[in-house]
């Protein structure tokens, strides 16, 4: 507002004495070691391996006298570069997405819920859009309290408490009998996105490898669009009590998938729980990976950072921490400017507004964001997160001209036929555009940028900042179509111009760095 990845997994291993590391991998040589132990042992980086080249028998010694005679070991999948040692990773991603899916259906929820609501209770458009924009009066809210409980909480029972408000929220929602149960479920809701929009991209990001933290932490706008869509499709079917389940849902399986995953282990690190901090870490990189070299750097620098005076809200401004925020917030005003708040709840009246289908239109969106988003995903760690964003915004500058294109022919009375036409292109390409970059990657760095001894104080102004743009753009929304349809998206095209020319003298690449590396090279 994440998926399959590719995993590097190979680990090669010399000696130059007659012992080399060997991994007794049951599946791998089954028939040519039957006596060997059952449990698979790999030594990685050890000059003196565990496991003697004569233990072997059969081939599989044969193949152990080769690699000596080249003078180098077979690279052998093992340990923490191996494909089993990545499950947990990604059992935890899936888990912490759930909290985006459920993003995704709060946001989604009012567009296709209009017509019924207004009908029952007998709103004015004025009445709904209170309904539509008080979501993000609980996401500021949350925003402002989502640091400092995720810090002292931890990563996994802050998502806890978020699911646990959004359940009273949907259900405040499912039983209203006025617009004012109405709008305390969705200021319930809004607090649960508000929660869940920080410290799910956090999450990930600090229990991620660097070499896969781009893909999995867009993810969380995978899974954003992901509920979005699922809202928007599955509301042109059920009716506004009945869509609340697709909210309730995702909400039940993060609080049960949350018993299974390990806690953030950098969480874990930073508040002295020293022995929990190496458990996680082993069980996020595989049983026998050797976790000895990122363990040391993770807990060096975080003793680095406890040596410093304790953060304050004043210490965000100091000269080491200013450039971070400067790229933080701004990445997120200009996301927010760009109009995707306009976009996601005003979609159905935008199309129905230049003379499309609504519910289609919201169909068609709901269709291409999930395969687009997921393409960006792929693409975050090989081409990086910079050139995402400028691609991206440089094609909602398109898709906002389009739209905008679209009214100004509307309002002047010029190719009549053609103005649907190009409110779909202008829409499509939009989303198209923002789910590829502007979507995901500002959330993506901005759980990267920051220290973790500042991450929940600057974490909070960042979301913050997005929440209170989001409820800005959603508000007057209505007024600026009022006062100028055209204007409204020759506006936003302009944001997403001013984008670009940030993005590309401001913003750094973060790919292929751990977030100690990146941290460091910011101040």
């Amino acid at each position: 507002m994440a998926a399959t990845f590719p995993l590097s997994a190979v680990a090669a291993v010399y000696s130059p004495v007659p012992r080399f590391a060997f991994c007794r991998n049951r599946r791998a040589f089954r028939g040519h070691c039957a006596s060997a132990q059952r449990d698979a042992r790999c030594a990685l980086r050890l000059p003196a391996a565990a496991v003697a080249a004569q233990e072997a028998t059969g081939p599989a010694r044969g193949a152990m006298a080769a690699v000596a005679a080249r003078g180098q070991a077979e690279a052998v999948p093992c340990g923490g570069a191996g494909e089993g040692s990545l499950r947990m990773v990604f059992l935890s991603t899936a888990v912490a997405v759930c909290g985006s899916f459920e993003f995704g259906t709060c946001v989604g929820y009012s567009a296709p819920a209009q017509a019924g609501i207004v009908s029952d209770f007998g709103l004015s458009n004025s009445e709904y859009g209170i309904f539509g924009s008080v979501l993000t009066i609980g996401a500021i809210i949350g925003a402002l309290t989502s640091g400092r409980v995720a810090d002292i909480l931890g990563r996994k029972m802050t998502m806890q408490l978020a699911a646990i408000i959004g359940i009273f929220g949907w259900f405040t929602i499912y039983f209203a009998k006025g617009p004012t149960m109405l709008y305390l479920g969705r200021i319930l809701l809004g607090y649960c996105t508000g929660v869940l929009s920080y410290v799910v991209p956090v999450f990930i990001s600090e229990i991620a490898p660097k070499d896969l933290r781009g893909g999995l932490a867009s993810s969380n706008q995978l899974f954003i669009c992901s509920g979005c869509s699922a809202t928007y499709i599955i509301g042109a079917l059920l009716s506004w009590r009945s869509l609340v389940l697709v909210g309730l849902l995702p909400c039940a399986i993060l609080l049960a998938g949350l018993l299974f995953i390990p806690e953030s282990p950098r969480w874990l690190a930073n508040t002295g729980r020293m022995k929990e901090f190496h458990a996680s870490l082993q069980k996020l990189r595989g049983e026998n990976a050797d976790i000895s070299e990122e363990a040391t750097g993770i807990r060096e620098y975080i003793e680095s950072l406890h040596r410093l005076p304790k953060a304050r809200i004043q210490d965000l401004f100091q000269r080491k921490n200013m450039y971070a925020v400067i790229v933080g917030v701004g990445l997120m005003v200009f996301q927010q400017l760009g109009g995707i708040n306009a976009f996601g709840f005003y979609t159905s009246y935008i199309f129905s507004s230049a003379g499309f289908s609504g519910k289609l239109g919201t169909t068609l969106v709901g269709i291409i964001q999930i395969p687009i988003t997921l393409f960006g995903a792929l693409l975050m760690d090989r081409n990086g997160r910079r050139a995402l964003l400028l691609v991206s915004a440089s094609g909602t500058f398109l898709g906002c001209f389009l739209t905008g294109l679209s009214f100004y022919f509307k309002a002047q009375g010029l190719y009549a036929q053609l103005v649907p036409t190009l409110a779909l292109y202008g829409i499509l390409v939009y989303y198209a555009a923002y789910s590829v970059g502007m979507g995901p990657v500002p959330w993506v760095i901005m759980s990267e940028i920051f220290s973790i001894d500042i991450k929940a104080t600057a974490g909070s102004l960042v979301t913050l900042v997005s929440w209170v743009g989001s409820f800005a753009i959603s508000y007057s929304f209505s007024f600026l179509m009022d006062w100028n349809s055209a204007g409204t998206f020759f506006l936003f095209s302009a944001a997403s111009l001013a984008t670009v020319l940030f993005v590309a003298r401001l913003v750094p690449e973060t790919k292929g760095k751990t977030l100690e590396e990146i941290q460091e090279s910011l101040t």
